[in-house]
């Protein structure tokens, strides 16, 4: 994993959230980045929720713009 460590950018992201199911409230509060020897992790808080839970989450690449115009012209078929 060490091939893979790079400081400057974070892996994971940071989310308190309150409530279950449909109606849960994620707001991000940080970003965490994996440790060179992979047995932990840093995290960075930009708030530090008093209730809820931190939930943290792996940074996944976004889909291929390309995907997008396809929704949008199968809408605008519609009648």
């Amino acid at each position: 994993m060490s091939d893979q460590f790079n400081p400057s950018r974070p892996t994971h992201r940071l989310f308190t959230v309150s409530g279950d199911g449909d109606t849960a409230r994620w707001t991000e509060i940080g970003a965490a980045w994996s440790n060179k020897d992979a047995k932990g992790f840093t995290l960075q808080l930009e708030a530090l929720p008093v209730s809820g839970r931190i939930v943290m989450r792996l940074i996944e690449p976004k889909e291929a713009s390309a995907s997008a115009p396809a929704k949008s012209s199968s809408k605008g078929a519609r009648k």
